[in-house]
């Protein structure tokens, strides 16, 4: 297994161009088995946890080129449905966790979907209750082998219904949309997750001749179309990679500009990362951000502690609370991180304490992090990346720090992050892969 070597300590300088969004690839590439035509999707990112998709549906019978830089081309019309039966297909998909989004489109249009668990990060519990209830809204039959861990849906028609989801889930909410495209009359889905992520999948999936309606919100309408046809799709830029970055440029005191952010999308990615007091300009779709010696966490209006929380768009991303908490190490000041969804994405902190940070872990779902306010360094040493967020959040911890630091389990952050060491080496990053 391989392992990043990182000497802390030194500031960047440069511009660095985000990737594209992994967790809306992870959509919109399933959403190409919906129809025989020809799907092309540009900003693809080249990252371990993609590229294992894109292999499981060439494993389906989809014909994929790569037409362009970071541009492929998808083609399933000759689907092999008898593929979800197989042994390989039993291992490859449960080592994906984005798999799971395959059974949507697949129910759809040949009236099955099978998928093993899926596999992904060591974070907790992810709940697919809410993909299956919605299948079995519109019709499907359900059936778990417990013995094999094997989840089947089946269907001769679906059927549109009104449908009140049990939790605002992204990817449940994709594969629901994804199903319900081709069910035959009005699907309505309320409490539906409405991120920038499900707002491209609608827009594609409109390109290619769905009827949606309500985009934005967490009410949408599906109106059932016979067929769908080929489209061009470009994603989004990753908004996780960019706050990564934005979290990096303050730990490491350097100047950073982030290119082709797609600022509107943000959200209040960049508000957070300025109530931990980092200072940033927005230059046309760039972020700036300068150099700073301190940064001072804010409080709430009548001085209480600031709470920085997740929750559902247009609310922060659980994904970037790691970032966050590895900022705040270092800020003039207190926070506390509450990370709602998964009881243990917070665990990784005593990497952190072990690095010098302060941080009390409160529980599963809490830590009050007292800023250090770069008087004190962290200090470089071995860790392990338990899951993408937190191994990327100990590589910014390991740029910051004091001598050197090792990061074993490097096959996570890859999951997620596109030749990360090269691209933090144009900044000037002493960071090497082993």
């Amino acid at each position: 297994m391989s392992v990043f070597e990182i000497i802390g300590g030194k500031k960047l300088k440069g511009e660095i161009i985000p990737q594209g969004a992994k967790n809306e690839a992870l959509q919109i590439l399933c959403a190409v088995l919906l129809t025989p035509e020809k799907v092309v999707i540009q900003n693809i990112p080249d990252i371990v946890d993609v590229n294992k998709l894109i292999d499981l549906l060439r494993d389906l019978g989809v014909k994929i080129e790569k037409t362009g830089h970071e541009e492929y081309s998808f083609q399933a019309d000759d689907v092999n449905v008898d593929y979800l039966n197989s042994e390989e297909f039993k291992k490859k998909g449960g080592s994906l966790r984005g798999s799971i989004m395959i059974v949507g489109p697949l129910l759809s249009r040949f009236g099955k979907g099978y998928i093993p668990r899926p596999g992904g990060d060591k974070i907790g519990r992810r709940r697919l209750d809410t993909h299956f209830i919605g299948f079995q809204n519109l019709g499907a039959k359900f059936i778990y082998d417990e013995g094999n861990d094997f989840y089947k849906v089946e269907a001769n028609n679906l059927k549109g219904c009104y449908m009140l989801l049990d939790e605002a889930s992204v990817t449940g909410t994709a594969n629901i949309i994804m199903a319900a495209v081709l069910a035959e009359g009005r699907t309505t889905i309320f409490n539906a997750a409405c991120e920038p992520y499900i707002q491209q999948l609608c827009k594609m999936l409109n390109s290619m001749g769905a009827k949606i309606t309500g985009i934005g919100s967490n009410l949408l309408y599906i109106d059932g179309v016979e067929k769908m046809k080929g489209c061009t799709h470009r994603m989004l830029p990753d908004m996780i990679e960019i706050g990564s970055f934005i979290g990096m440029a303050a730990m490491t005191q350097s100047e950073i500009t982030i290119k082709n952010v797609a600022y509107p999308e943000l959200g209040i990615i960049p508000n957070t990362f300025q109530r931990l007091g980092i200072k940033m300009e927005r230059r046309g779709d760039d972020i700036f951000i300068p150099e700073q010696d301190h940064y001072e966490i804010d409080t709430f209006i009548d001085g209480s502690i600031l709470t920085i929380a997740d929750a559902i768009w247009p609310g922060l991303t659980p994904d970037l609370l790691s970032i966050i908490l590895v900022v705040a190490t270092q800020a003039k000041g207190t926070v506390l991180i509450h990370q709602k969804m998964f009881e243990s994405r917070l665990f990784f902190v005593d990497k952190l304490i072990d690095m010098g940070a302060q941080i009390i872990l409160c529980d599963p779902h809490r830590a009050t992090v007292i800023g250090l306010n770069h008087q004190h360094r962290l200090k470089g040493i071995s860790m392990t990346s338990p899951d993408i967020r937190a191994g990327v959040s100990l590589l910014i911890a390991a740029l910051s720090a004091n001598g050197k630091s090792t990061i074993h389990n490097i096959e996570q952050i890859d999951r997620g992050y596109q030749n990360i060491d090269a691209r933090l080496q144009k900044l000037g990053a002493q960071i090497v892969r082993k």
